[in-house]
């Protein structure tokens, strides 16, 4: 049945002309529920209209056939480019079959008017009958609302089924719930505390205010057998809260819908500066900075999540059997303090509050034993922080309770319980400066305060951890005689960025110093935590040098000074690095840092029968005459002229490969292996060392869209190079055609024996790119260092990573005459930093030749 032309025009004109009346009214007011209240009575209109039109003339006719909003449409949420759930109701007689073309009709009119209709058809019957692959279907019944047809179908539908499935169905409702939660929170991070949340999926974003009301429904409608009233779900202290939460988080999304065009909800660095100008969300006399806003939105994000987290907890559905019965355990660790309830802590008796002490011995109890509080305590708690400011712990008191808090297993945990619920700010008010703090770091992925928490718990989680590297790491951090100045530091030392984000570690000392003060920690203790501030990025930065040049692990065994503080700023480095996002501490690095430990550590013993871990390069050669007893004169030739650091970065099996390679050149100038690893591809070069040879090597790769994340370089005395790169590839060319690999080795020997134009292929590449703005804009700098090798002048390149980049910057040594002996690549999120140990004829680079090529490597490197 098709509709009125005209009809059709007028539903268009009153949709296009009310779609622009609700988006001018929420620009003016801000008002995110008055503007999905205004576009789901829009949407009601049309369909209402379109009933009368296909369906009935009346409102409320047909009988036995009904018309229903579901899910955030039900809940009148539809945001600017929400999808439009609707269901279509039958008694189950044979209605559905009768209507099939006036519901095909329906829907097709509004999928004409550009709605993101999802339309489902269902009996009565079929509604009561539970499908658990298909749990969401129940889930947005419970925010079911009558638009048309038969109003008594619907009632029976809401009074009487959907109450009946819920209660019956309860425990596979809940545990669906739990799993798509899960899956949902593992994929951000199990953490609100993102630079970039979205508001919609992400931790404490408006799926987890849905998923409260809908755990608090089913409570209550399994124990009723009947609709509760939705003002009693939740405690009244509680409500208004949630309420302020929901309308500034809706208020953003519908900012966001508008500002894309589209249903994108990626609170972006650039919408964060948008919403904060504009005031969305807040009413305020001026309008907040960015930093001052994304407080706000974590404040609200916080709560929500804390909330949906709790109910999720203690819903005795979501729990399996096996998990009930590590909890009744786990119940046995209740003391005449503390009750564990389901995993939970419970304060046994109310007026235990009035002891000052009570909340530290509370969270180093949490901290221990990795439990969570329950609501009940968080709000108890919560009242007793206006008595606990007036008088708080402090001194060797309060440091005797925080360090017991940071040396226990949960203790980042435990610190964010104590953050949320602004006790950690009370006792430690130095970390408020860094609360909910976002900083522009594209590397960065968390805040700055959840950066600290993430670090201790990187620390923590070394015992528990299978990894090679990581129980390396384990040992030391067992072996250190005061591991709490470590976690002390670690919460501490950035809160710099909060008052001197340009310069956050001298910030971060002078707010450091007094808190030790107050803690009234020991003199050789509080210069222990403020050296290990002072120098928390001394061994990551020492990794962009050659880790195994004997003037970088003497600068950092004399900045050191002692074994222990060694091992601590080398666990420091490793938890920081890998607290920045999930992928900073990359194996390669993580065995960098090792080796550069372990250089320093050998260093500081001075005598050879103290060496920690014996004289790498012998026990190298050792292995290799061992594997290859009848190599003699062809190894040492081989390994003759390659620098210290080729022999202590390589396995033993490697240099024998890279020696076969080798013998193998006379019949063929040019020897590649190709290998893919569990992060990255390996491509291996043997061949002459000539002009261009790492240039065109590179320039290759990048004619092909890979990604270089690693590179080595290295040649022996007799001009045979030996290069390395790690690369990542961007369009999955080798992964997904398998006889690419051939092409692609192929291409790379061609380019090398001159038999193809490498410029020619980067151009093509180069058209096929599709130009997008950098996210974060990275100003070039160019350091030189001519101290730190004896044998190479070093240069270190900080500039916007981009295709190509490493062969225009090698081409360019090329051409000065330079050769590359080292190079080390490494690109953080959008910003490259690469450095070189460059010699000219054998010798350092003399002063001028520097300056000239700082010059034009700025010129080159400006011309993007």
């Amino acid at each position: 049945m098709a509709t009125d032309p005209l009809l059709a025009k007028d539903l268009r004109d009153f949709y296009a002309a009310e779609s622009a009346r609700v988006r001018d009214e929420f620009l003016a007011r801000r008002n995110g529920r008055a503007a999905t209240d205004g576009r789901s009575a829009l949407v009601d209109s049309i369909a209402q209209r379109l009933w009368k039109e296909l369906i009935s003339p009346t409102i409320e006719g047909p009988r036995g056939f009904a018309l229903l909003a579901l899910g955030g449409y039900g809940r009148r949420w539809l945001f600017p480019y929400s999808d439009i759930d609707i269901l279509f109701l039958h008694d189950g007689s044979k209605s559905e079959s009768e209507r099939r073309n006036q519901i095909r009709s329906f829907s097709q009119e509004m999928w004409d008017l550009r709605l993101k209709l999802s339309p489902a058809n269902r009996a009565l019957g079929e509604c009561e009958k539970f499908d658990p692959g298909n749990v969401e279907f129940v889930i947005s019944l419970l925010d079911c609302r009558y638009l048309a047809g038969d109003r008594n179908l619907f009632q029976k539908l809401h009074d009487q089924v959907i109450p009946k499935v819920v209660s019956r169905e309860s425990r596979a409702i809940v545990q669906k719930l739990t799993d798509l939660t899960r899956a949902r929170y593992n994929k951000f991070g199990d953490t609100v505390f993102h630079l970039e949340p979205n508001v919609k999926d992400g931790p404490g974003g408006l799926r987890d205010y849905n998923l409260a009301v809908w755990l608090a429904l089913i409570a209550a409608i399994e124990e009723q057998n009947a609709w509760p009233d939705e003002k009693m779900l939740l405690p009244p202290w509680l409500r208004q809260k949630f309420d302020a939460a929901l309308d500034f988080l809706m208020s953003v999304r519908c900012f966001l819908h508008i500002r894309h065009g589209r249903d994108d909800n990626m609170l972006a660095w650039a919408m964060q500066d948008e919403a904060a100008a504009a005031q969305v969300g807040v009413s305020e006399d001026r309008p907040p900075t960015a930093s001052e806003w994304m407080r706000k939105y974590f404040s609200h994000a916080r709560l929500v999540h804390r909330v949906a987290e709790q109910l999720l907890d203690e819903f005795p559905a979501a729990r399996p059997s096996l998990y009930r019965q590590f909890q009744t355990l786990r119940s046995r660790l209740s003391n005449a303090e503390f009750a564990v309830v389901d995993g939970r802590i419970f304060l046994q008796r109310q007026e235990a509050l009035s002891d000052a002490e009570l909340p530290l011995r509370l969270f180093r109890f949490m901290a221990r034993h990795g439990l969570a509080l329950s609501s009940a305590t968080e709000h108890q708690i919560e009242e007793t922080l206006p008595a606990l400011a007036a008088a708080p712990p402090k001194g060797v008191e309060l440091w005797h309770y925080l360090q017991e808090i940071l040396l226990a297993p949960h203790a980042a945990e435990a610190l964010r319980a104590m953050h949320s619920l602004r006790l950690l700010a009370l006792l430690v008010p130095e970390f408020q400066v860094i609360d909910s703090l976002v900083i522009r770091d594209f590397s960065h992925r968390f805040t700055v305060d959840e950066h600290s928490f993430v670090a201790i718990e990187n620390l923590h989680s070394l015992r528990k951890s299978q990894s090679k590297w990581d129980q390396g790491y384990a040992e030391l951090l067992d072996e250190l005689e005061q591991p709490e100045l470590l976690y002390l530091a670690l919460l501490l030392h950035d809160t710099g960025k909060g008052t001197k984000p340009n310069d956050h570690i001298r910030g971060s000392l002078e707010i450091t110093a007094p808190c030790l003060a107050r803690l009234d920690l020991e003199v050789s203790d509080r210069e222990t935590v403020l050296f290990l501030i002072s120098h928390h990025l001394d061994m990551g930065s020492a990794l962009r040098r050659d880790i195994f040049a004997p003037e970088t692990i003497a600068q950092i065994a004399e900045t050191m000074g002692t074994p222990e503080r060694l091992k601590m700023l080398c666990l420091f480095t490793y938890a920081d690095v890998k607290a920045v996002n999930p992928e900073a501490l990359t194996p390669w690095k993580a065995e960098n840092l090792w080796q550069l430990y372990i250089g320093a550590a050998n260093s500081l013993m001075r005598s050879a029968d103290e060496r920690v871990h014996g004289d790498v390069e012998q026990e190298v050669m050792t292995h290799l005459r061992t594997l290859m007893p009848a190599a003699g004169a062809k190894l040492d030739s081989f390994l003759d002229g390659l620098p210290r650091r080729y022999l202590r970065s390589q396995a033993a099996s490697e240099v024998i490969r890279h020696m076969e390679m080798a013998t193998r050149l006379a019949q063929d100038p040019v020897q590649l292996e190709l290998s893919r690893g569990r992060h990255w591809y390996e491509l291996t070069l043997v061949t002459g060392d000539r002009p261009f040879l790492f240039a065109n090597l590179v320039g290759t790769l990048a004619a092909w869209g890979m990604n270089i994340v690693k590179a080595t370089a290295f040649s022996n005395s007799a001009g045979v190079a030996v290069d390395t790169l790690y690369f990542t590839d961007r369009f999955r060319t080798l992964e997904l055609n398998l006889p690419e690999w051939e092409r692609f080795k192929t291409s790379i020997h061609d380019v090398l024996t001159g038999k193809a134009d490498l410029e020619r292929m980067l151009r093509d590449r180069m058209r096929s790119e599709k130009k997008t703005a950098p996210k974060v804009k990275v100003d070039t700098r160019i350091e030189i260092d001519d101290e730190c090798s004896g044998q190479s002048t070093l240069i270190e390149v900080i500039t916007q990573d981009q295709p190509g980049l490493l062969y225009r910057i090698s081409s360019l040594f090329a051409r000065e005459n330079c050769n590359i002996e080292i190079a080390i690549i490494e690109t953080e999120s959008q910003t490259a930093i690469d450095a070189f140990y460059l010699t000219s004829n054998g010798a350092k680079l003399g002063p001028g030749h520097q300056e000239r090529l700082r010059h034009e490597l700025v010129a080159e490197l400006s011309n993007k």
